[in-house]
């Protein structure tokens, strides 16, 4: 069947070069007839068009020279010129006709005024900028003295869909890229589905009068691309991307887009979709331009953004994508992993729970961990995926959380027991969210107040960073710092914008967010006495919505806790405070603070812990000397951590007491 295919296409092939060439040579003879001054005779004129026919009824599609008359409705003036410019290209004797004809042996190429000399019925509309030939970029029209006597050249993309290969414009190639969905696929989620055939809906497919634009927004950037795919295969129509940072910023560049694209439309029925993720809307001076084409342009469009575009003199019809539900991703996981690895469908549920991942990165993961497989060791194949899910959902948090590789393990951290116990309430809370959350049904008894937040308080160096450091390796999750000076702006709105952006980024994985000295940045709400401090209380506000809806932890540390506000307390859920260590816990510190490679000599851990310091300092205390140890050649004894002691309270601006230090040396 397909050898059928082959050859029928072979024969229109032929046949529709046969009749273009066939009626380049129609206006040669035209041209040779005016060289040697004949008369053109109608009866000569009707027999060619008779030839021309009978070529084109035996083919069963027409030949492109008919369709593309037809597509762009150009009159027999235009069509004549553009078989002039055609026969350039193809026919061997034509430029030395058109020298002949221009009697100058330069001008070897055919010209307007050569056509309104040769051909009957012209027109000058023909000539205009905005005619078919040139508003449609079918000829280019050289540099030259004159209009009418500047060279003409039929356009390279038009020549070779005239020639019979499909439409490809050169032009647009450097902006728009041709995209489609993988055929080895599985198809899209009922949601995302859903939402593709909707916009075919919107669409009708014979339809041209109107298009009106559809505007995906929300944070799957992947999941948009393949709804505007599936749209694409719904409707047999191609998909095209193109990035708003492309978009020409000349006014003559951008016209010059704006029509090709036009064209490419009435070729191909492609579906432009714009992607505007990487463009700021509030600053950006391509939002001008992103605006200009929406409201110049009647083609099918699909714009990609965050957040919805205020398009006020257009269309838009807005779709927000959200991200998979649990039962989707559920079945996205099972659907793949049944194929290689179906020993690994039990632990779905824990992936689920913990990373919110895109159908893409679902997809990924699954590839990933099927070239690592190592069966029968399913607990191993598990760590593996986990591992892999990780690094997919890491967000990026560049530029407002630093990412912290956490090493602390529940030996490091000497804390009471009432508050280690806490500790461990909040991993339970992460780990069996799935099993209460949705199968005991909390989640749809009551939606609101589902994130886990904490409070860590006490003094600096009580154990507050490294406790998040243990329940992050304990779970085996990211743990990010919030950087607090990136995401304060003075700006109105501006800090409402870098928490949203970390919240979102953050929620793919579930990763736990620590913000450092809250107190600072949500603290209690005032008074309102002028816009900044209602702007002030706003930001506390939005920092509370989006507490209780994160799917990950949330970690507070002050160590003022009195200075937080009192409705921040309530919506928190757990609250541990960080004593300042006693004599009996700094000791245990100080037996664990130097790793077990560490040379030391004498040192008399119950006298250390008589130092009243927090942790923080005792690790400073040692690291410093170790350090001096280091560098006389010496292991660490108690002379080296007394010198370093006394570096440490200068920088604290304490006294060192002689209890402290009585009997070290």
């Amino acid at each position: 069947m397909n050898r059928i295919n082959v050859m029928m296409n072979d024969r229109w092939y032929a046949a529709n070069y046969d009749y273009l060439l066939s009626a380049v040579a129609i206006v040669a003879q035209r041209l040779e007839h005016y060289v040697n001054e004949q008369e053109y005779s109608s009866q000569t004129y009707l027999e060619n068009l008779s030839h021309l026919e009978a070529i084109a009824e035996q083919m069963e599609t027409p030949p492109t020279l008919k369709q593309l008359c037809t597509l762009f409705n150009l009159s027999s003036f235009e069509r004549d010129m553009l078989l002039m410019g055609i026969g350039m290209a193809i026919y061997p004797n034509f430029p030395a006709l058109c020298a002949t004809a221009h009697r100058n042996p330069q001008m070897a190429y055919p010209t307007f005024n050569l056509g309104l000399e040769i051909f009957s019925e012209t027109h000058w509309s023909a000539l205009t900028p905005q005619g078919n030939l040139r508003g449609w970029h079918l000829l280019q029209v050289g540099t030259g003295t004159v209009l009418p006597l500047c060279p003409l050249q039929i356009d390279e993309s038009i020549l070779h869909w005239l020639m019979g290969e499909p439409f490809q414009d050169s032009y647009l190639m450097n902006f728009a890229q041709l995209r489609s969905l993988k055929k080895n696929r599985i198809s899209l989620c009922s949601s995302h589905q859903e939402i593709a055939e909707n916009i075919a809906n919107i669409w009708p497919e014979k339809s041209r009068e109107t298009f009106p634009i559809v505007q995906l927004c929300g944070l799957e950037t992947m999941a948009k691309y393949e709804i505007a795919m599936m749209t694409g295969e719904i409707l047999n129509y191609p998909v095209k991307v193109l990035s708003a940072l492309r978009l020409p910023n000349q006014v003559e560049d951008f016209n010059v887009f704006k029509q090709r694209w036009q064209r490419e439309v009435l070729f191909t029925n492609s579906i432009l979709l714009l992607d505007c993720e990487q463009v700021n809307l509030d600053h950006s001076p391509i939002y001008s331009l992103i605006i200009e084409l929406i409201e110049q342009i009647n083609t099918p469009l699909i714009i990609t953004s965050f957040e919805r575009l205020q398009c006020p003199k257009s269309s838009v019809i807005n779709f927000d994508v959200a991200q998979l539900t649990h039962d989707e991703q559920t079945f996205l996981w099972k659907s793949h992993l049944d194929t290689f690895a179906p020993e690994l469908n039990g632990s779905i549920n824990r992936l689920v729970t913990q990373f919110n991942l895109s159908a893409t990165a679902i997809e990924g993961a699954c590839l990933q961990v099927k070239n690592h497989l190592s069966q029968p060791e399913k607990n191993h194949n598990f760590h593996q995926l986990w591992e892999i899910c990780r690094r997919q959902a890491r967000p990026r948090l560049d530029n407002l959380a630093q990412r912290i590789e956490c090493k602390a393990k529940w030996e490091d951290l000497i804390i009471p027991e009432p508050q280690r116990q806490i500790l461990k309430e909040i991993i339970a809370h992460l780990r069996q969210r799935f099993k209460v959350y949705e199968q005991w049904g909390f989640a749809a008894q009551n939606s609101r107040g589902l994130g886990l937040s904490a409070l860590f308080s006490g003094q600096s160096g009580t154990g507050k960073t490294m406790a998040a450091e243990v329940l992050a390796k304990e779970l085996n999750l990211d743990l990010y710092r919030i950087d607090l000076s990136a995401v304060v702006s003075k700006y109105i709105g501006e800090t409402e914008k870098n928490l949203r952006q970390i919240f979102d980024a953050a929620e793919t994985g579930g990763v736990i967010l620590l913000f450092d000295e809250a107190d600072a940045l949500f603290g209690k709400r005032t008074q309102v006495k002028d816009s900044h401090d209602r702007h002030a209380n706003l930001e506390v506000s939005y920092l509370l919505q989006r507490m209780e809806v994160y799917q990950g932890l949330a970690i507070l540390t002050t160590n003022l806790k009195d200075s937080l506000d009192s409705a921040f307390l309530r919506r928190i859920r757990f609250v541990i405070s960080f004593p300042f260590p006693d004599e009996e816990v700094r000791t245990e510190i100080w037996k664990r603070i130097f790793p077990p490679q560490t040379p030391n000599e004498g040192l008399n851990f119950k006298k250390l812990g008589k130092l009243s310091v927090a942790g923080g300092n005792i690790r400073n205390i040692a690291l410093n000397a170790a350090f001096l140890a280091a560098d006389v050649g010496e292991p660490v004894m108690m002379k080296h951590i007394l010198q370093a002691t006394y570096s440490e309270y200068l920088k604290l601006e304490k006294s060192l007491t002689d209890t402290e230090i009585k009997g070290w040396i």
